[in-house]
């Protein structure tokens, strides 16, 4: 992996870890920092669509406790198109649930934001 894919892939990583503590945690303040204004979530269930935009999200965040420690996570593929957009794979446990996130990044001024999240519910814990 050359150095600047090695360097953005390192980004990426971090960038996909802060999502699962802040998921984990309830923090609402990286979620403000790291989401795009344009963010928009989408949960897939039951062949139905429910949609967020960012001010929702972070409202459903700032409603609830977070989880005790440790957070519960696996970051199972991330990929990237040049240095502008990258997509992460992950499991993140929100219990008593575990989802299944794919996030949609882009690049925005030298920072990686979070555009898009499409998840699902895997399993019950």
């Amino acid at each position: 992996m050359a150095d600047g894919a090695a360097d953005i892939h390192a980004q990426l990583n971090a960038a996909a870890l802060a999502y699962c503590d802040a998921v984990y945690f309830a923090k609402a303040d990286v979620f403000e920092e790291l989401c795009h204004e344009k963010f928009q979530m989408t949960h897939v269930e039951n062949d139905a669509a429910t949609f967020w935009d960012k001010a929702a999200y972070l409202d459903r965040v700032r409603g609830r406790d977070p989880f005790p420690a440790p957070a519960v996570y696996e970051i199972l593929d991330m990929d990237q198109a040049g240095d502008e957009i990258a997509r992460v794979h992950l499991t993140v446990d929100v219990p008593p649930l575990r989802y299944e996130d794919h996030l949609g990044f882009v690049r925005v001024n030298g920072s990686w934001k979070l555009l898009t999240k499409v998840f699902r519910t895997m399993e019950k814990l």
